[in-house]
């Protein structure tokens, strides 16, 4: 099962070298043992686009859906064979990155 690790901060600051460092080892290992899927930085909220085209014509605003103190700055998509490896995966990123995480399960 693939399951989606948020990495969630209250900056959009990068990493460190040192969190860096960490994260290029987490991810290393992540692949060596088969639970690598993907993973990515993600830029601020400010570069965000959003777009609603519910209606007869779409919407297209600059900036992020709601405001927060909180964003999501990358993620990892992990395979695991079931939820509990997903979230002990995901606390070692957890401290790899030094921020907090939210896991999900893909439908």
């Amino acid at each position: 099962m693939q399951y989606l690790v948020s990495v969630i901060n209250t900056s959009t600051d990068l990493a460190t070298d040192e969190e860096q460092a960490a994260i290029d080892v987490f991810n290393d290992r992540l692949i060596a043992e088969g639970n690598w899927v993907f993973a990515g930085g993600l830029g601020g909220p400010d570069s965000a686009t959003v777009i609603d085209n519910r209606d007869e014509q779409p919407v297209v605003t600059d900036g992020p859906f709601v405001e927060t103190k909180e964003y999501i700055v990358g993620f990892w998509i992990l395979e695991a064979p079931d939820l509990d490896v997903a979230l002990k995966l995901a606390a070692e990123g957890s401290k790899a990155c030094n921020r907090r995480v939210e896991v999900r399960p893909f439908l």
